[in-house]
């Protein structure tokens, strides 16, 4: 069993992590009660930042098909990153074993497919 005195450094830690919160909060708190005066009619009051009084809805629809962009972007995306670990250990698994370069090629092909599959459907089109 370790002793108590191990477990003090993490516990001082967070002991000053909430601390810090507190004193922050409160700090931000006392800020905006005293500092900041709100001035009716003032444009910064307004729904935009800018002052432009808003047109329009404020709830557009977008397309589906920028949503389905958006997935298929994040799929291919993670899809390359199992690249990298393949990339850095090549050298040494070749040597081991050869099926390596064929398991990559196996796998490309399987995304080149939905690549196509997607881009024959028509999920890439803007229109």
């Amino acid at each position: 069993m370790p002793a108590a005195d191990t477990y003090f450094p993490i516990l001082l830690l967070f002991v000053i992590a909430v601390v810090l919160a507190g004193v922050i909060l409160l700090i931000a708190r006392l800020i905006t009660r005293f500092a900041i005066k709100p001035r009716e009619g003032e444009a910064k009051y307004t729904v935009y930042e800018s002052g432009v009084n808003p047109l329009g809805d404020a709830r557009l629809r977008f397309s589906i098909k920028f949503y389905l962009v958006a997935m298929i972007f994040i799929i291919f995306d993670i899809e390359v990153v199992f690249f990298y670990p393949w990339a850095v250990v090549f050298r040494d698994m070749v040597k081991e074993s050869p099926l390596i370069l064929w398991e990559m090629l196996v796998f490309v092909a399987i995304l080149a497919l939905g690549y196509a599959y997607v881009w024959r459907k028509g999920g890439l089109d803007w229109d």
